[in-house]
């Protein structure tokens, strides 16, 4: 799984999209239930923040500090300003995204295990993934819509669909839970969501769906 150079622009439609959502949380948001099963908006947002900054770091080549990756260390800007903290984390993972050479360069991803590390192409398409599925999951808590481009949904499909879906996705700190089937007429983001583990037609009153750990 890659991502090339011409698909950096739909990666940044898909942060700056997630931004524009995250925007509209009010902090009596925060406490309710997300489709990351045990998640509250907080935690995830959290978890957003924070994965910002760990791949922002990963790609000027200090992704090994796990103080980046760790949520508490942004849990209480989050609570005070979920809007301005992840913007702030999103334009740092895009300006570091925008170097010369990022796409060659080596990402050290510690939470995908002990040493692990991408090219660059790799990491940020694994970011992209997840930020299409994060950004519906804080927009579906809201009760809102997450709306992307056709031609970022087309291009993201054949990327999600490349992700493996198996017994091992239901193991402890698996990223993604086991696919889910989606309903007919299911188009293209319903397809990327339920691939993901995601029900399209979760709501805040339910409590099914896993999200990205």
């Amino acid at each position: 799984m890659h991502i090339n150079s011409d698909q950096l622009a739909i990666h940044r439609t898909v942060v700056l999209t997630s931004v524009r959502v995250v925007d509209t949380v009010t902090s009596s948001d925060l406490a309710g239930p997300t489709p990351c099963a045990g998640w509250t908006l907080t935690d995830l947002l959290a978890h957003m923040t924070v994965q910002h900054r760990g791949f922002a770091a990963a790609a000027r080549g200090h992704g090994a500090d796990l103080n980046q990756w760790d949520p508490a260390t942004v849990a209480d800007a989050v609570a005070a300003d979920p809007g301005g903290t992840y913007a702030d984390a999103a334009a740092d993972v895009l300006d570091a995204f925008a170097a010369p050479g990022v796409l060659e360069a080596s990402f050290v991803l510690p939470e995908m295990g002990p040493g692990a590390t991408f090219p660059g192409s790799t990491a940020i398409a694994f970011h992209f993934i997840d930020y299409i599925a994060h950004g519906w999951d804080v927009a579906r808590s809201l009760g809102r819509p997450f709306a992307l481009p056709d031609d970022v949904v087309a291009a993201a499909l054949p990327l999600v669909l490349a992700v493996p879906d198996g017994d091992f996705r239901e193991a402890a700190g698996s990223p993604f839970g086991r696919a889910v089937p989606v309903g007919a007429p299911g188009g293209a983001l319903d397809r990327i969501l339920g691939h993901l583990g995601r029900s399209p037609a979760w709501t805040a009153t339910a409590s099914t769906g896993r999200g990205v750990d």
